[in-house]
């Protein structure tokens, strides 16, 4: 394994483990700092691309910029309360059946796109005759 792969490795479980942080903290300042970590992570993947540029303006816009704003807003909200009130289960399950709906319509999308390439490459092709939309060749 090459040095650089060492540090594509590292950075590549530093990000995904920092993520998870960002995901599964309580403390929303927590979850602010272990997304900084993120993007330094991801920024130092765009210096391994050899993209500089984007991996500079990744740490000084969002992990600076971008991070002081969050953190500012997350401290004036009022978040000293030691727990958040219990959802009813009602709320969960509608958020279940919301986000289920939005997966299948996305899947939906992505299926349809692929048959709309592959008509559009035969299309391309001449293998179909252009069919107008009220019945006239």
């Amino acid at each position: 394994m090459t040095l650089t792969e060492g540090i594509f490795w590292g950075l590549s479980v530093l990000a995904l483990s920092s993520a998870l942080g960002v995901v599964l903290s309580k403390n929303p300042v927590h979850s602010v700092l272990w997304l900084i970590v993120t993007f330094f992570a991801l920024s130092g993947h765009y210096i391994l691309l050899n993209a500089q540029f984007i991996g500079i303006v990744n740490l000084i816009v969002y992990a600076g910029a971008i991070m002081v704003l969050f953190l500012f807003v997350i401290m004036l909200m009022n978040v000293k309360k030691d727990k958040e009130p219990q959802k009813q289960h009602l709320v969960k399950f509608i958020g279940v059946i919301a986000g289920g709906s939005f997966l299948t319509l996305l899947i939906a999308l992505v299926k349809q796109t692929s048959q709309l390439q592959e008509k559009t490459v035969l299309l391309k092709e001449g293998t179909i005759g252009l069919i107008h939309p009220l019945g006239k060749a």
